[in-house]
């Protein structure tokens, strides 16, 4: 197990490397850390899945090779476990389909041993920047997510009508409801939502999947 305690992880980013040789393991980690990036190597699959239970910006330096298996295979088994890390592939003996696999799963890059140092850290950065990216925008559904929950049935109803654009009245007219009432929902719901603007609320509504379209 990780500690997250402790300082050296103080910058809130990690990279994982995977590869049963030792001595490859070694040199991946001190290019890392060369950098400043905070890293740790694991032999195996199964010693990295024993470890990974941190929330923090992260990507996986993964070998093609495994004991008991193969990386490809172990990037079908993180992406049904829902744990969405991204990969970059390392291996000696790569060959055109294995890459167009890889990077059709979503592999940030795949890379030929002997490799240039810099291109695996081009790699890790993107893959760090990318993870951190996404870790956002969860964060922020997901916070939409809860304040749209706080929504009573009735402004339930109405958020998605006003961001298609129709006006208190028409919403009014739809939901047979009067036109006072559909304005105090309104207001009701971008209080709640948090929404400073009808910009802000139809961006809301896409992110959440609620939008509507107009008839």
């Amino acid at each position: 197990m990780l500690d997250t305690s402790k300082p050296a992880l103080a910058n809130g980013k990690l990279v994982f490397v995977i590869d049963d040789d030792a001595a490859v393991r070694s040199s991946i980690l001190s290019l890392l850390r060369s950098v400043g990036l905070q890293a740790f190597a694991f032999s195996s699959a199964a010693e990295f899945l024993s470890s990974y239970k941190l929330d923090l910006p992260s990507c996986l330096v993964l070998d093609v090779r495994l004991p008991g298996g193969s990386g490809i295979e172990f990037q079908a088994e993180l992406a049904k476990a829902n744990i969405h890390i991204p990969i970059i592939f390392i291996t000696g003996h790569g060959d055109i389909p294995m890459t167009v696999r890889a990077m059709r799963a979503g592999a940030i890059e795949f890379l030929t041993k002997p490799f240039r140092d810099q291109d695996l850290l081009d790699a890790v950065r993107v893959g760090l920047d990318r993870d951190r990216e996404r870790r956002e925008r969860e964060q922020v559904l997901s916070g939409l997510v809860s304040a749209h929950e706080t929504l009573t049935a009735r402004e339930k109803e109405v958020f998605p009508l006003v961001t298609t654009g129709l006006m208190n009245k028409q919403i009014a007219a739809k939901l047979g409801v009067s036109e006072i009432t559909v304005k105090v929902h309104r207001g009701n719901a971008m209080r709640k939502m948090g929404a400073r603007s009808l910009a802000d609320l139809v961006r809301m509504a896409e992110l959440l999947g609620t939008g509507q379209q107009k008839s």
